[in-house]
This record gives C-alpha cells, sequence and structure tokens, in this order.
C-alpha cells in the first residue's frame, strides 16, 4: 500500500484563515495541532498512519504559525481564542466524527477543547502536555519551576524576540537538538523548517504571543480547570523530557474518566518525531483496543 499523499488547503473558521496540511479522505477527521516552536510538519510520520487508518487528517499551522493568519494583539492568542479556532477547524471540516490530537502547546488547546465540551470528540490524543488543572498545580513548584524558567523569560517584551532571530534562528534549532534524546531525527533539513517558519515577519512575537497572553490561566478557578474530561483520552509521555516534569501526570486519573497513559522511557519532549513508531503503534492500539470501535482501514493504493 502506498503512502497517502500530503497536501496544502487554506480553511476558513473562526474569522481567520488557516494553512491546514492534509492527508486521507473521509467522514472521519483526525485534527493534529503542533506545539511550539513547531508547526504542522511536526505530524508527519503521523498523518499517513492515520489515513489509512481511514481517518481525514489535518494538520494545520495555528493562528501566528506559517501562513496561518497572524492576529496583532496578545491577547488575540488567549486560550478562549484558541479553543474557538480548533471549534471553527470541527465545524469547517463537517465531519461525523474528530479524534483530537494534541503535543505541547497543541495539547493544552486539546485538553482546553475537551474541558470546555462544546464540539463531541470521538477520543482525544494528548503528547507530552499535562492537564491543565495539573499543570496549574505544579508551575509554581519546585523542580517545575527550573524546568519552565522560558515561560517567565518570553513575557519580557522585544528581548526574546531578538535572541530567537539571531544567527538565522539558531536557538529555535538548539530548542530541539538541547532537548532531543535522539538527536539524528533532527538533521538539518528538518531544522530548517522550524527555522524558516520563525523567521517569517511577525512570527515569533506571534508564537511568544501563546505564552504573554495565558500567564493568568494557572490562576483561573479550580472548578473551571476540573470538570470531568469524559472523553476517552489517551497520554502519551516521554519520560525524558526536560521541560516538563512525569510528575505532571500524577492525579490524570481523577480528572479523566476513561484515560489510558503510556510512558516512553529515553524518549525527550518531541515523542512523535523522535520516536514515531512507538508513537504511531500505540495511538493505533488504543483506537482498536477491545471495546473500541475498531477504524476502518484505507484501501487506497
Amino acid at each position: 500500500m502506498s503512502s497517502p499523499i500530503q497536501t496544502t488547503r487554506f480553511v476558513e473558521a473562526n474569522g481567520l484563515r488557516f494553512e491546514v496540511t492534509e492527508c486521507g479522505t473521509g467522514d472521519r477527521l483526525a485534527l493534529c495541532l503542533h506545539g511550539f516552536p513547531e508547526c504542522a510538519f511536526s505530524w508527519r510520520y503521523q498523518m499517513p498512519v492515520l489515513a489509512q487508518l481511514g481517518y481525514r487528517v489535518w494538520a494545520p499551522n495555528l493562528r501566528g504559525y506559517g501562513r496561518s493568519s497572524r492576529p496583532g494583539r496578545v491577547a488575540d492568542y488567549h486560550i478562549d481564542h484558541l479553543v474557538a479556532d480548533v471549534e471553527g477547524l470541527i465545524r469547517a471540516a463537517d465531519a461525523r466524527e474528530t479524534l483530537l490530537i494534541g503535543h505541547d502547546w497543541g495539547g493544552g488547546v486539546a485538553w482546553m477543547t475537551a474541558l470546555a465540551d462544546r464540539c463531541p470528540l470521538a477520543g482525544l490524543v494528548v503528547i507530552n502536555c499535562p492537564h491543565p488543572a495539573l499543570f496549574a498545580q505544579g508551575l509554581y513548584r519546585w523542580p517545575q519551576i527550573r524546568r519552565s524558567w522560558y515561560v517567565f523569560a518570553f513575557q519580557l517584551p522585544r528581548l526574546p524576540e531578538f535572541l530567537l532571530r539571531r544567527r538565522e534562528a539558531r536557538a529555535i534549532a538548539r530548542t530541539f537538538l538541547d532537548m532531543a534524546v535522539d538527536r539524528s531525527r533532527f538533521p538539518e533539513d528538518v531544522l530548517d523548517v522550524y527555522r524558516r517558519q520563525a523567521l517569517e515577519p511577525g512570527a515569533l512575537t506571534a508564537m511568544l504571543n501563546y505564552y504573554r497572553a495565558n500567564r493568568r490561566v494557572p490562576h483561573a478557578p479550580r472548578s473551571d480547570l476540573e470538570r470531568p474530561v469524559t472523553t476517552p483520552t489517551l497520554l502519551i509521555w516521554g519520560e525524558a523530557d526536560t521541560a516538563l516534569g512525569m510528575e505532571l501526570t500524577v492525579g490524570t486519573d481523577r480528572l479523566v474518566s476513561d484515560l489510558t497513559v503510556r510512558y516512553l522511557p529515553g524518549v525527550s519532549h518531541w515523542a512523535q518525531q523522535e520516536a514515531p513508531d512507538v508513537v504511531n503503534d500505540t495511538i493505533v492500539h488504543w483506537l482498536g483496543r477491545a471495546g473500541r470501535r475498531a477504524p476502518t482501514p484505507s484501501t487506497d493504493e
């Protein structure tokens, strides 16, 4: 069976224009949300596998990234707008069911979309991003304070953009290499994708505005963050994550009624890029496990 073709299209949703990488066809949507400082390209290994399972896979560049709309105000990147973007993309896809997948910032948006519970989800897959309530509890505790130093540094105006942009966005490339366990997964051509998109006019400020606009979200009322998540959920966690401690996953089972957790030893924060075969196998097994309706494999050649 040949690998499904990935194409690019533009989708209007929530008053914005999103650059979306698409793979596969059908009325079952798998919507993949990237993190920082990534883009839709970070799902290159998962998209063909999901398409072969019968999903129409969309990996959008989130607002501010790539050729998606880039609103200019810090407030435009508040989590409420990011969730509304996801809901708008789901409506635009007009699929009969949605599997929502997110990593890092995309995982946070996916969690908050499930908590809002305005769009029915058939399943939720989160990779290396803790439940928002647990992140709120742990962010201001040692050692997470040490791990999250960059979150506080990004609150400064202009200086973070200057430092990240220097030497053709060398710091963006170092973000991947310094955190990776298997650096061979990030050769120069891969790093160039992330450097180029960060160097687009206004892109770095938009990317950093995710942190600036949401600095108070961890202080939201606990009742808002601790509503039960009833969507069947798979949490995948690379144990060698130097940005987010594994202790942030403890207690997830109290907040999610149907939860499966898979820890990946020796895998970094960039799990779906660094260990794509293991991540893909974990997702496929979870989708087809006993008690869950198994996906129908695609017959496209």
